[in-house]
Protein backbone atom coordinates (compact mmCIF):
# COMPACT_ATOMS: atom_id res chain seq x y z
CA UNK A 1 0.00 0.00 0.00
CA UNK A 2 1.25 3.53 -0.65
CA UNK A 3 2.61 5.32 2.39
CA UNK A 4 1.10 8.78 2.83
CA UNK A 5 2.91 11.60 4.59
CA UNK A 6 2.15 15.18 5.51
CA UNK A 7 5.21 17.34 5.28
CA UNK A 8 6.56 20.83 5.63
CA UNK A 9 10.03 22.29 5.55
CA UNK A 10 11.52 23.93 8.64
CA UNK A 11 11.31 27.70 8.33
CA UNK A 12 14.52 29.16 6.99
CA UNK A 13 15.79 25.84 5.67
CA UNK A 14 18.10 26.19 2.66
CA UNK A 15 16.66 25.38 -0.75
CA UNK A 16 17.47 21.85 -1.85
CA UNK A 17 17.71 23.01 -5.44
CA UNK A 18 20.92 24.78 -4.47
CA UNK A 19 24.11 22.77 -4.63
CA UNK A 20 22.59 20.13 -6.91
CA UNK A 21 23.94 21.40 -10.18
CA UNK A 22 26.95 19.08 -10.57
CA UNK A 23 26.61 17.22 -13.84
CA UNK A 24 23.32 18.91 -14.64
CA UNK A 25 22.58 19.70 -18.27
CA UNK A 26 21.67 23.22 -19.35
CA UNK A 27 18.09 23.86 -20.48
CA UNK A 28 19.05 23.92 -24.16
CA UNK A 29 20.84 20.59 -23.82
CA UNK A 30 17.85 19.00 -22.10
CA UNK A 31 15.53 20.31 -24.83
CA UNK A 32 17.76 18.94 -27.59
CA UNK A 33 18.07 15.59 -25.82
CA UNK A 34 14.32 15.10 -25.55
CA UNK A 35 13.81 16.17 -29.16
CA UNK A 36 16.27 13.46 -30.21
CA UNK A 37 14.84 10.62 -28.12
CA UNK A 38 11.14 11.37 -28.75
CA UNK A 39 10.81 8.38 -31.08
CA UNK A 40 11.97 5.83 -28.48
CA UNK A 41 10.67 7.53 -25.33
CA UNK A 42 7.38 5.63 -25.02
CA UNK A 43 8.64 2.07 -25.66
CA UNK A 44 11.63 2.53 -23.36
CA UNK A 45 9.37 3.96 -20.63
CA UNK A 46 7.20 0.87 -20.90
CA UNK A 47 10.19 -1.47 -20.63
CA UNK A 48 11.81 0.40 -17.74
CA UNK A 49 8.60 0.52 -15.66
CA UNK A 50 7.05 -2.79 -16.77
CA UNK A 51 4.14 -0.71 -18.06
CA UNK A 52 3.31 0.61 -14.58
CA UNK A 53 3.92 4.27 -15.42
CA UNK A 54 0.31 4.57 -16.66
CA UNK A 55 -0.96 3.43 -13.25
CA UNK A 56 1.28 5.94 -11.48
CA UNK A 57 0.03 8.76 -13.69
CA UNK A 58 -3.57 7.79 -12.98
CA UNK A 59 -2.85 7.97 -9.24
CA UNK A 60 -1.24 11.40 -9.66
CA UNK A 61 -4.20 12.63 -11.73
CA UNK A 62 -6.48 11.55 -8.89
CA UNK A 63 -4.47 13.76 -6.51
CA UNK A 64 -5.23 16.76 -8.74
CA UNK A 65 -8.85 16.49 -7.55
CA UNK A 66 -10.37 17.65 -10.82
CA UNK A 67 -13.66 16.71 -12.42
CA UNK A 68 -16.08 17.62 -15.21
CA UNK A 69 -15.56 21.20 -16.33
CA UNK A 70 -12.12 21.63 -14.74
CA UNK A 71 -9.25 23.36 -16.53
CA UNK A 72 -5.87 21.68 -16.01
CA UNK A 73 -2.29 22.31 -17.11
CA UNK A 74 0.21 19.46 -17.48
CA UNK A 75 3.73 20.91 -17.47
CA UNK A 76 6.64 19.10 -19.17
CA UNK A 77 3.98 16.88 -20.70
CA UNK A 78 6.41 14.90 -22.87
CA UNK A 79 4.46 12.54 -25.09
CA UNK A 80 1.21 13.48 -23.36
CA UNK A 81 0.26 10.48 -21.21
CA UNK A 82 -0.62 12.56 -18.13
CA UNK A 83 -2.59 15.09 -20.18
CA UNK A 84 -4.58 12.27 -21.79
CA UNK A 85 -5.31 10.76 -18.36
CA UNK A 86 -6.48 14.14 -17.07
CA UNK A 87 -8.69 14.68 -20.13
CA UNK A 88 -10.70 11.60 -19.16
CA UNK A 89 -11.43 13.19 -15.80
CA UNK A 90 -12.53 16.69 -16.87
CA UNK A 91 -15.13 15.66 -19.45
CA UNK A 92 -17.61 16.98 -20.22
CA UNK A 93 -16.87 20.65 -20.54
CA UNK A 94 -13.29 20.69 -19.23
CA UNK A 95 -9.99 21.62 -20.82
CA UNK A 96 -6.48 20.17 -20.58
CA UNK A 97 -3.36 21.86 -21.92
CA UNK A 98 -0.12 19.89 -22.13
CA UNK A 99 2.95 22.10 -22.42
CA UNK A 100 6.57 21.23 -23.15
CA UNK A 101 9.65 22.92 -24.58
CA UNK A 102 10.65 19.95 -26.79
CA UNK A 103 8.80 20.06 -30.11
CA UNK A 104 9.72 16.46 -30.87
CA UNK A 105 7.86 15.31 -27.77
CA UNK A 106 4.88 17.54 -28.53
CA UNK A 107 4.61 16.05 -32.03
CA UNK A 108 4.35 12.60 -30.46
CA UNK A 109 1.78 13.82 -27.93
CA UNK A 110 -0.45 15.30 -30.64
CA UNK A 111 -0.28 12.11 -32.69
CA UNK A 112 -1.09 9.98 -29.65
CA UNK A 113 -4.04 12.12 -28.60
CA UNK A 114 -5.49 11.85 -32.10
CA UNK A 115 -5.68 8.05 -31.74
CA UNK A 116 -7.27 7.99 -28.29
CA UNK A 117 -10.93 7.07 -28.20
CA UNK A 118 -13.42 9.90 -27.77
CA UNK A 119 -13.50 10.78 -24.08
CA UNK A 120 -15.34 14.03 -24.64
CA UNK A 121 -12.23 16.17 -24.17
CA UNK A 122 -9.07 16.07 -26.24
CA UNK A 123 -6.01 17.73 -24.70
CA UNK A 124 -4.31 20.57 -26.52
CA UNK A 125 -0.53 20.54 -26.73
CA UNK A 126 1.58 23.67 -27.04
CA UNK A 127 5.13 24.90 -26.58
CA UNK A 128 5.95 26.53 -23.25
CA UNK A 129 8.97 26.94 -21.00
CA UNK A 130 8.27 25.73 -17.46
CA UNK A 131 10.47 28.53 -16.11
CA UNK A 132 8.15 31.18 -17.58
CA UNK A 133 4.70 29.76 -18.26
CA UNK A 134 2.71 31.90 -20.74
CA UNK A 135 -0.53 31.71 -18.76
CA UNK A 136 -2.28 34.24 -16.54
CA UNK A 137 -2.37 33.97 -12.76
CA UNK A 138 -4.98 31.60 -11.37
CA UNK A 139 -6.19 30.45 -14.78
CA UNK A 140 -6.22 26.68 -14.02
CA UNK A 141 -7.90 24.50 -11.42
CA UNK A 142 -4.80 22.31 -11.15
CA UNK A 143 -1.30 21.89 -12.58
CA UNK A 144 0.62 18.63 -12.79
CA UNK A 145 4.07 17.47 -13.80
CA UNK A 146 4.88 13.80 -14.34
CA UNK A 147 8.52 12.67 -14.43
CA UNK A 148 9.57 16.12 -15.63
CA UNK A 149 10.32 18.18 -12.53
CA UNK A 150 13.83 16.73 -12.22
CA UNK A 151 14.61 18.29 -15.61
CA UNK A 152 13.56 21.79 -14.53
CA UNK A 153 16.44 24.22 -14.94
CA UNK A 154 15.44 25.69 -11.57
CA UNK A 155 13.15 23.51 -9.47
CA UNK A 156 11.96 26.26 -7.15
CA UNK A 157 11.11 28.57 -10.02
CA UNK A 158 9.28 25.85 -11.92
CA UNK A 159 7.16 24.96 -8.88
CA UNK A 160 6.42 28.64 -8.23
CA UNK A 161 5.27 29.07 -11.83
CA UNK A 162 2.94 26.09 -11.50
CA UNK A 163 1.52 27.55 -8.28
CA UNK A 164 1.11 30.97 -9.91
CA UNK A 165 -1.14 29.75 -12.72
CA UNK A 166 -3.44 27.75 -10.40
CA UNK A 167 -6.40 29.43 -8.69
CA UNK A 168 -6.64 29.65 -4.90
CA UNK A 169 -7.78 26.29 -3.58
CA UNK A 170 -6.45 24.46 -6.66
CA UNK A 171 -3.83 21.74 -6.60
CA UNK A 172 -0.25 21.33 -7.78
CA UNK A 173 0.84 17.71 -8.21
CA UNK A 174 4.35 16.35 -8.80
CA UNK A 175 4.95 12.73 -9.84
CA UNK A 176 8.59 11.66 -9.74
CA UNK A 177 10.94 8.74 -9.37
CA UNK A 178 12.69 8.69 -6.01
CA UNK A 179 15.51 6.74 -4.40
CA UNK A 180 14.40 3.96 -2.02
CA UNK A 181 16.53 3.82 1.12
CA UNK A 182 15.75 0.38 2.55
CA UNK A 183 17.20 -2.92 1.30
CA UNK A 184 16.57 -5.12 -0.54
CA UNK A 185 14.70 -2.74 -2.86
CA UNK A 186 17.41 -0.10 -2.60
CA UNK A 187 20.00 -2.64 -3.80
CA UNK A 188 17.83 -3.79 -6.71
CA UNK A 189 17.00 -0.20 -7.60
CA UNK A 190 20.70 0.68 -7.71
CA UNK A 191 21.44 -2.18 -10.08
CA UNK A 192 18.41 -1.35 -12.22
CA UNK A 193 19.12 2.34 -12.70
CA UNK A 194 22.91 2.29 -12.59
CA UNK A 195 23.40 -0.77 -14.77
CA UNK A 196 20.28 -1.88 -16.63
CA UNK A 197 18.89 1.49 -17.75
CA UNK A 198 22.17 2.66 -19.39
CA UNK A 199 22.52 -0.75 -21.08
CA UNK A 200 18.95 -0.46 -22.34
CA UNK A 201 19.80 2.97 -23.71
CA UNK A 202 22.89 1.62 -25.48
CA UNK A 203 20.86 -1.19 -27.04
CA UNK A 204 18.18 1.23 -28.20
CA UNK A 205 20.92 3.52 -29.47
CA UNK A 206 22.52 0.73 -31.46
CA UNK A 207 19.20 -0.13 -33.10
CA UNK A 208 18.37 3.52 -33.66
CA UNK A 209 21.76 4.18 -35.20
CA UNK A 210 21.09 1.61 -37.93
CA UNK A 211 18.24 3.64 -39.34
CA UNK A 212 19.08 7.17 -38.19
CA UNK A 213 20.57 8.29 -41.49
CA UNK A 214 17.61 7.00 -43.49
CA UNK A 215 14.91 8.39 -41.21
CA UNK A 216 16.65 11.44 -39.86
CA UNK A 217 16.05 10.15 -36.32
CA UNK A 218 18.20 10.26 -33.21
CA UNK A 219 21.77 9.06 -33.53
CA UNK A 220 22.53 5.98 -31.47
CA UNK A 221 24.98 7.80 -29.23
CA UNK A 222 22.34 10.46 -28.45
CA UNK A 223 19.89 7.83 -27.19
CA UNK A 224 22.57 6.10 -25.13
CA UNK A 225 23.67 9.41 -23.59
CA UNK A 226 20.08 10.27 -22.65
CA UNK A 227 19.58 7.02 -20.76
CA UNK A 228 22.86 7.50 -18.95
CA UNK A 229 21.60 10.95 -17.93
CA UNK A 230 18.38 9.51 -16.48
CA UNK A 231 19.90 7.77 -13.41
CA UNK A 232 22.04 10.80 -12.59
CA UNK A 233 19.02 13.13 -12.81
CA UNK A 234 17.13 10.95 -10.33
CA UNK A 235 20.05 10.93 -7.88
CA UNK A 236 20.33 14.74 -8.01
CA UNK A 237 16.64 15.29 -7.39
CA UNK A 238 15.50 16.08 -3.82
CA UNK A 239 14.06 13.24 -1.78
CA UNK A 240 10.36 13.23 -0.86
CA UNK A 241 10.66 15.29 2.32
CA UNK A 242 12.99 17.83 0.72
CA UNK A 243 10.70 18.15 -2.30
CA UNK A 244 7.80 18.89 0.05
CA UNK A 245 9.94 21.69 1.44
CA UNK A 246 10.53 23.06 -2.06
CA UNK A 247 6.78 23.08 -2.65
CA UNK A 248 6.21 24.99 0.59
CA UNK A 249 8.80 27.56 -0.43
CA UNK A 250 6.94 27.90 -3.74
CA UNK A 251 3.92 29.12 -1.78
CA UNK A 252 1.89 25.91 -1.49
CA UNK A 253 0.12 24.71 1.65
CA UNK A 254 -1.47 21.46 2.90
CA UNK A 255 1.39 19.55 1.29
CA UNK A 256 1.41 15.79 1.51
CA UNK A 257 3.06 13.00 -0.39
CA UNK A 258 2.70 9.28 -0.85
CA UNK A 259 5.36 6.73 -1.66
CA UNK A 260 4.27 3.89 -3.92
CA UNK A 261 5.68 1.19 -6.23
CA UNK A 262 7.62 -0.27 -3.32
CA UNK A 263 9.37 3.03 -2.61
CA UNK A 264 10.57 4.14 -6.04
CA UNK A 265 7.80 6.61 -6.94
CA UNK A 266 6.66 9.65 -4.98
CA UNK A 267 3.48 11.66 -5.63
CA UNK A 268 3.37 15.09 -3.98
CA UNK A 269 0.34 17.37 -3.83
CA UNK A 270 -0.09 20.89 -2.45
CA UNK A 271 -2.82 23.51 -2.42
CA UNK A 272 -2.62 27.11 -3.59
CA UNK A 273 -3.70 29.18 -0.58
CA UNK A 274 -6.39 31.80 -0.64
CA UNK A 275 -5.15 35.34 -1.12
CA UNK A 276 -4.00 36.82 2.15
CA UNK A 277 -3.92 33.41 3.87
Amino acid sequence: MPARHRAGAPRGAPSTSEGRQVGKLQAGQVRAMFDRIAGVYDPLNTVMTAGLHHRWRARAAQEAQVGPGSRVLDVATGTGDMAIELARRVAPGGEVIGSDFAEGMLDRARAKAATVGDAGVRPRFEWADAMELPYTDGSFDAATVGFGARNFDDLGRGLAEMARVVRPGGRVVVLEITNPTRPPLSLFYGLWFDRFVPVLGHLAGALGGLSARMRGGAAGSSIADAYTYLPSSVKRFPGPRALAGEMERAGLTQIHYLITAGGIVAIHAGTVPAQGA
